[in-house]
């Protein structure tokens, strides 16, 4: 059974900064694409981040290019996203989701991705 369980979300002041991690159980996390996903209010969920297997490539939304670095920590296979200086535009239910090969092109697609975290919510305030 495969599992991942976001962790760290919470409330942050305008510039300030959190830690998510994805903790995954029933598959290893180097095996696969690693991506990070927000979704708003009334808003499509968007890809933001992403790590490929083994050559741990990244990629980055414009949005958070920057401020964002997402880390993958195989030894507990978890993976991370550091986000700084956040934004009140960073306010959103961030997803952790697994999938297959990658590329700039197509990282920030849900379709990339089988399997799916349950979300942590993240809210910056001005």
């Amino acid at each position: 059974q495969v599992q991942l369980i976001e962790s760290g979300g919470g409330l942050a002041q305008a510039g300030g900064s959190l830690r998510l991690s994805c903790a995954a159980s029933g598959f290893r996390l180097d095996f696969a694409s690693v991506a990070w996903f927000r979704q708003a209010p009334e808003k499509e969920r968007e890809g933001i981040s992403c790590i490929s297997s083994s050559t741990a490539i990244t990629y980055y939304a414009d949005s958070v290019k920057g401020r964002f670095t997402i880390s993958r920590e195989n030894a507990n296979n978890t993976v991370y996203l550091q986000m700084n200086n956040l934004k009140t535009e960073d306010t959103a239910v961030y997803y952790c989701a697994i999938g297959g090969r990658v590329s700039q092109d197509t990282y920030a697609s849900t379709r990339q991705y089988v399997y799916w975290g349950q979300g942590t919510q993240v809210t910056v305030s001005s």
